[in-house]
């Protein structure tokens, strides 16, 4: 305690240091653990919520744009697109040539949907049973070109490409039950076997080649009756020179088609990535909004606390008035012990919701990030949210006189 000047005619006016504040804050909250404990919990509930939105948010989008920086924004996809009476178009046979010898283009390869043809483990499995998977011819230098790799085994060769032989994307091998590479190992195709020698890394770029058994073009021709026009072309264009791949992608729909451009499709995978991570902002608004709700919950539980607890401590507030305590010392006592209620909160909402991002990162292979926005304004509005619903309790404490305080003793 340290004291002011004395007044004239009365004794000298105590002031509450900071440290005295925050311990006789504390007396109030530690005599009613429980009671304050269940309050500081929503506001604990309400400001990990917003860390854990925020912190998977940014976490997901660092991991995305780290992919996306890794796996390059130079590539391109043409596709066929339909027809005017609303069917199936089909790119020439020659596209892949074609798109070749644009300016700026470094690299083509491209795949071909074999129709009529499921894929099976075993000739014995019911003809019903796809499991949904595509067969597609493909071209030697897919992986590279399309942005994934071999997890096992060894893709299509010049000799391999001529005969049954298969190399099965992540999810066709999972769907197919295969998890390695065994000597032998062969599939039902087209109603023949076919040998398979490798197995693809997910492709976060053509998800489509996930669920497709590849074999090679002269097989899918020779085995499966393919008629060799391609159904995706995937092209790469200069590193780092956004603006050829823009002029590329401008000028692919009537370099693959001269005759019906209009019946291509041409896209450009990591801006559609990107698209639907901001797309995920909109979701991460509404868990903020639970998470404010929660807040505002919680804003309503520390001022019930308060106000009972200025209805308990009548005599208390009597007495300290009685030996000397003035009501601007009072307001500030029960004012700091509501900040000091959300703060715990707060503060254990913010380690909360960290663990919460670091676990649901460490899982996903992610890097952990936690903006400092999130755990800053986290307990920024655990100490707004506390001064506020404080503060009418605080000023009916330093309203009392000590004569109505002192009268339930």
């Amino acid at each position: 305690m340290t004291t002011t000047s004395p007044r004239p005619g009365g004794p000298a006016a105590a002031r509450l240091r900071p440290g005295d504040l925050a311990a006789l804050a504390s007396v109030g909250l530690r005599t009613r653990k429980l009671r304050a404990g269940l309050s500081a919990l929503g506001i604990a509930i309400g400001v990990a919520a917003i860390v854990a939105v925020l912190g998977l948010a940014a976490s997901s989008s660092a991991a995305l744009l780290a992919e996306i920086q890794a796996l390059g924004t130079n590539l391109l996809t043409v596709t066929n697109g339909q027809t005017l009476a609303g069917g199936a178009a089909e790119l020439p046979a020659a596209a892949p040539g074609m798109i070749a010898r644009l300016p700026g283009v470094t690299a083509v390869q491209d795949t071909g949907t074999v129709g009529g043809v499921s894929v099976y483990k075993s000739p014995l499995i019911p003809s019903i049973q796809t499991s949904a998977l595509s067969v597609d011819a493909a071209t030697l230098g897919l992986p590279a070109v399309a942005g994934t790799s071999l997890a096992q085994g060894r893709f299509l060769n010049a000799a391999t490409a001529r005969e049954p032989v298969a190399v099965l994307g992540a999810a066709a091998a999972r769907r197919l039950g295969i998890d390695r590479i065994r000597p032998g190992m062969r599939i039902w195709a087209g109603g023949q076997w076919f040998y398979v020698t490798g197995i693809l890394n997910p492709d976060t770029y053509a998800p489509e080649i996930d669920s497709a058994v590849l074999v090679g073009f002269p097989a899918a021709e020779k085995y499966l009756h393919f008629d060799g026009h391609p159904s995706a072309i995937y092209v790469r264009t200069t590193p780092g020179n956004q603006a050829a791949t823009t002029t590329v992608h401008n000028l692919l729909g009537a370099q693959a088609n001269p005759e019906n451009s209009s019946q291509v499709t041409v896209s450009q995978p990591s801006a559609a990535l990107t698209a639907q991570a901001d797309a995920k902002g909109a979701l991460d608004t509404l868990f903020l909004g639970l998470g404010a709700i929660a807040l505002l919950v919680g804003a309503i539980g520390v001022a019930n606390i308060m106000v009972i607890s200025v209805l308990e401590r009548r005599s208390e507030i009597g007495l300290r008035r009685a030996l000397g305590a003035t009501r601007g010392q009072i307001r500030t006592q029960f004012l700091a012990e509501a900040i000091l209620l959300s703060l715990a909160g707060g503060a254990t909402g913010v380690i909360a919701g960290a663990i919460a991002t670091a676990a649901y990162a460490r899982g996903h292979g992610q890097a952990v990030v936690i903006p400092p926005q999130a755990w800053a304004g986290g307990l920024a509005a655990a100490v707004i949210i506390g001064a506020l619903a404080g503060l009418l309790p605080a000023i009916r404490a330093a309203r009392l006189s000590p004569t109505q305080a002192l009268w339930t003793l």
